[in-house]
């Protein structure tokens, strides 16, 4: 943003040089990256962030300097013009009141167009502006000054010389100042005569009603549209306008009549108009923000460490522009309400009522001290299992990623979220962005496994192919808390794909499946305490089928595991097997941890026995296990999984599992006959349970 030293030293006195005046800006936040002469005039380039759209004129920056200075900034023009309430609804029609909140028509006749007056070219060159003629550089020259962004019409090339503000109609299109056929939609904002669009709303003006040499009538429009259409329009269109750079920001919409008074009362002194109808269609009032500080004083002390009188908070606060209004007695102690401005959209809460008091009393001011918390630095009460499971899974081969939090909202249907995560009872269970962070991702991540996934691809296409990731972060869901804040879970993500690299080995030594990402699950939680684990088959949606598995605790599921299925490694072109895994970490962590206790050696030696069972492809190991262990049998004290064979001599849909079980005695050594009653038993119980047959 160019201003003028010269045009400020208009609106306020100053007695600072263009550097200390540069230097006094960039202390308060509107920092400034260069200061150029131009004529007898010094250009500041000032670097503006978002929230600070009253500062794109020479006005907002003139009532910063009113703070710096203590200075009064003076009435921008001399002549107030009346409004004619007849005209209202002849010369405007708003018909989409949610897009356009504010529009003002003025009809200035008798116009003489023209090249400008000097000192109006030499302000506007100063600033990086072409003078075009009298009228054009005339709402120029208000938009920087107020920073309000208007547009004239040729009056006499209106249809029935009125205003129809309403969305486009599917296939209309109009012809925009530099000279382009623009193709609308409904989602477009249109500036309409009785028949046809003239302008794009906020972005820029039509040529076919645009301002020649031949107009004699015009039609001022000064407006204000919402933020998010225009955005959206700018970019659909790939038109960036500096109308559309101050709409898409926010502009003053009480400031509208003044803008437009202003710029009639330069087109009547430079263009020799004449001031006729005016019409002022305001269908969405404003209303401004009220921010209760009971001690705005001592906010700022608690904050910043600042000792700021009650007096100078105040007087920074108004002379910004935010009022105070009455106070109030809340619980016996003195509430003070402050009011925001117009132009100040980003004032809602008592902290940014300190943020403007420290930014003038000075950053520099605030000092380097501890901040007065108790407990400050101790762990989190998870904080020291996370640490185990981390360090277990870096101790594994892995790396920890971070990814974004924000996703784009095709992810919704592709990954299954893990239970009690969304509420499945909203109608919108997921966050969105009003204002995405990353082009497309509007998004807040339910799932950690997009980001993974992400970062995966990013590997695999710089041809690093052997891949262990994990990452602990959180999650977000829409929520009906009172505070209106979304749901945050933290879950424990990993992903394993390619071969497993031994140190000092450039060549894996085998392929990573199923059972090295399951291995890794257990031994993470295993290092936190948590061992009660339960896995189960499960037919998961973003898995393939077969080799997925469901993850419980204590019998409630807690997350899931698997092999990605074929259609999601299709989109993300991965041509190798990927396993994933996602947990919801604070569920598993709020289980009571299990401390390790000290067994000693066995004294005496267990006898082992392995077995083979042939069994339907859909018997699992676990039911085995879970059938031994149900017989209670004393001396059996450990089930272990030995193989799997599948094909010569065995049905398409059976296959043999191989299972060990140790028997073993705490007062004496074991012979075989006292475990061969014990062994059968349990051999002719899990047959009897399942179904299933002894291979022998």
């Amino acid at each position: 943003m160019n201003i003028s030293y010269n045009w400020l030293k208009d609106l306020i006195d100053i007695s600072l040089s263009p550097e200390e005046l540069a230097l006094a800006l960039t202390r308060v936040g509107l920092a400034v990256e260069g200061v150029h002469p131009h004529g007898d005039d010094f250009v500041l380039d000032v670097d503006l962030t978002s929230n600070r759209p009253d500062c794109l004129s020479h006005l907002g920056v003139a009532r910063e300097l009113s703070v710096i200075t203590k200075g009064e900034t003076r009435p921008v023009g001399s002549v107030s013009l009346s409004s004619v309430a007849d005209a209202t609804q002849r010369l405007v029609t708003i018909e989409d009141s949610e897009i356009c909140h504010r529009f003002t028509a003025r009809i200035i006749r008798n116009v003489k167009i023209g090249p400008s007056p000097e000192w109006l070219v030499k302000r506007l060159e100063a600033i990086g502006e072409r003078a075009i003629n009298n009228v054009a550089d005339i709402t120029n020259y208000v938009m920087h000054e107020l920073g309000q962004p208007m547009h004239s019409f040729d009056l006499d090339k209106l249809s029935e010389h009125r205003i129809v503000v309403r969305r486009a109609k599917p296939g209309e299109t109009v012809k925009t100042l530099d000279e382009v056929d623009r193709k609308l939609d409904g989602s477009m904002l249109a500036i309409c005569d009785a028949e046809k669009p003239v302008s794009i709303g906020g972005v820029m003006g039509g040529f076919d009603s645009g301002i020649s040499e031949q107009t004699a009538n015009v039609l001022l429009e000064v407006a204000y549209f919402r933020r998010a259409s225009i955005r959206q329009t700018s970019r659909k269109l790939g038109l960036a306008t500096e109308a559309s750079y101050r709409f898409e920001r926010g502009v003053d919409i009480e400031n509208i009549v003044r803008a437009s008074n202003r710029a009639t009362e330069l087109i009547c002194e430079l263009a020799g108009g004449e001031a006729c109808e005016f019409a002022d269609v305001y269908p969405t009032k404003f209303e401004p923000n009220e921010v209760e500080s009971n001690d705005i004083s001592a906010a700022v002390k608690r904050l910043t460490g600042l000792d700021v009188e009650t007096s100078e908070c105040v007087r920074i606060l108004n002379a910004l522009g935010i009022e105070t209004k009455n106070q109030s007695k809340i619980e016996n102690r003195k509430s003070q309400i402050f009011s925001s401005p117009s132009w100040r959209y980003d004032i809602a809460i008592e902290e940014d009522l300190v943020e403007e008091v420290a930014r003038h009393v000075g950053y520099e001011n605030i000092k380097d001290e501890l901040p007065p918390a108790y407990g400050a630095g101790e762990y989190q009460a998870t904080e020291v299992r996370e640490k185990l499971l981390r360090q277990t899974l870096v101790d594994l081969g892995f790396d920890e990623a971070i990814s974004y939090s924000f996703i784009d909202t095709q992810n919704d249907a592709v990954f299954e979220i893990l239970p009690g995560i969304v509420d499945e009872k909203l109608e919108e269970r997921f966050v969105t962005l009003q204002d995405s962070v990353i082009e497309g991702a509007v998004r807040m991540r339910p799932s950690i496994l997009p980001g993974l996934l992400d970062a995966v691809r990013l590997n695999l296409n710089y041809q690093r192919r052997d891949i262990k990731l994990f990452e602990l972060g959180k999650v977000f869901a829409a929520s009906t808390s009172e505070t209106n804040l979304p749901a945050e879970t933290e879950l424990f993500s990993l992903v394993i794909t390619g071969g497993e690299i031994c140190e000092n080995k450039a060549v894996s030594v085998r392929q990573l499946d199923f059972y090295d990402a399951k291995g890794a699950v257990e031994a993470a939680l295993d290092a936190a305490g948590i061992t009660d684990l339960n896995f189960a088959a499960a037919d998961i949606k973003h898995l393939r089928r077969g080799q997925s598995a469901s993850l419980s605790l204590n019998g409630n599921p807690i997350g899931y595991l698997g092999r990605l299925n074929e259609e999601i490694a299709a989109h993300y072109k991965f041509k190798q097997p990927v396993f994933v895994a996602e947990i919801d970490l604070d569920a598993a962590l709020a289980a009571d941890s299990k401390r390790p206790a000290y067994l000693p050696l066995p004294k005496y030696p267990g006898i082992t026995r392995d077995i083979s069972f042939v069994a339907k492809r859909t018997v699992a190991y676990d039911e085995i296990r879970n059938a031994v262990a149900d017989q209670q049998a004393e001396l059996c004290r450990n089930v272990e999984f030995v193989d799997i064979y599948e094909g010569k001599g065995l049905a398409d849909d059976e296959r043999s599992i191989t299972i060990r079980l140790e028997y073993r005695s705490d007062e004496r050594t074991l012979i075989e006959s006292e475990i061969e009653a014990v062994h059968d038993s349990i051999v002719k119980a899990v047959e009897r349970a399942l179904g299933i047959k002894q291979r022998f």
